[in-house]
């Protein structure tokens, strides 16, 4: 999970996506970000729903068509890939739903949804290898070989997102961009799913970016945290020293919703609900660095 050596996978610069909102006016979702993703980290995005962090991460991917900004890729600017290019680049980055429910074919049986990969990019030269390869993947994400044969309708929420990280798995990816991955399961099933993919990660060198909106989950798996706010990253830090000293009115806010399992503390803390008048002081156009890797939109 930890970044050894900073070496950037991903460099976002000046990001910008806006879409179309009444007769003649856009909302403008991504606004101008930058950012780096380093290999073998961890990058938590959060930010409150509308923040703009899944179209982020979709734009990254071109699931949206960026409206300006680079995205340099392992050295590439995927942002002017034909559609052949970014086919196969696609091998190298993939993307981990929200909803396990509504991300998986109902009528397609297991070992076509993770097998559905492999045959778009032709890695698996024979049945057997293609079986095979269906097989050990879902060995990886702790499923049982007999799930091949059924259909996503026969599974718990947290089985359906382990074959949903399967399906990712396929192609070998180097960078994973987890939407929410979390948000539809159970706190038990969470923890598991967190373990899994901290596994993973060492095991297979992954790096990843985990958009959410529950901090304590995020400062669990993150090694950095970004902090979203009207399409903009105002706060970026490493996790601990993020959640230790928030500078930002926005970040101070979010920090401050967070249940803590302790009564008494529970009983006498104020919740940080004067935000706005604040958060004009923080209308600033630059990224300044407050303190060693501690970055603040201001």
């Amino acid at each position: 999970m930890h970044a050894g050596k900073r070496e950037p996978i991903l460099e976002i610069s000046q990001l910008t996506k806006a879409f179309p909102y009444g007769r003649n006016q856009q909302v403008t979702a991504v606004d101008h970000l930058d950012f780096t993703i380093f290999r073998g980290e961890t990058l938590g995005l959060v930010g409150e729903s509308g923040s703009g962090k899944s179209t982020t991460g979709r734009t990254i991917l071109r699931l949206h068509e960026p409206d300006s900004g680079e995205t340099i890729f392992e050295g590439f600017n995927i942002n002017h890939l034909k559609s052949n290019e970014l086919k196969a680049m696609r091998k190298h980055m993939q993307m981990i739903f929200q909803d396990p429910y509504a991300s998986l074919n109902p009528r397609m049986k297991i070992q076509d949804i993770i097998g559905e990969a492999l045959d778009i990019h032709g890695l698996a030269k024979t049945k057997e290898e293609r079986k095979n390869r269906i097989l050990a993947l879902l060995e990886l994400v702790g499923l049982n070989a007999s799930f091949a044969e059924r259909y996503p309708h026969e599974f718990s929420g947290g089985q359906r997102q382990r074959i949903g990280i399967a399906r990712a798995l396929a192609v070998d990816p180097t960078f994973i961009v987890l939407d929410e991955p979390l948000s539809a399961l159970d706190a038990s099933i969470q923890a598991q799913i967190v373990e899994l993919l901290e596994k993973l990660q060492e095991k297979l060198g992954l790096t990843y970016l985990f958009i959410a909106h529950d901090l304590a989950m995020v400062k669990q798996i993150s090694d950095r945290v970004a902090v979203m706010y009207n399409g903009k990253i105002v706060e970026l830090a490493d996790a601990e020293e993020l959640f230790a000293n928030p500078v930002h009115p926005y970040t101070k806010k979010l920090l401050s919703a967070i249940p803590i399992p302790d009564p008494t503390y529970e009983a006498n803390r104020e919740a940080v609900v004067k935000v706005e008048s604040e958060l004009k002081e923080y209308q600033g156009e630059s990224f300044k660095e407050v303190s060693p890797h501690h970055w603040v939109y201001c």
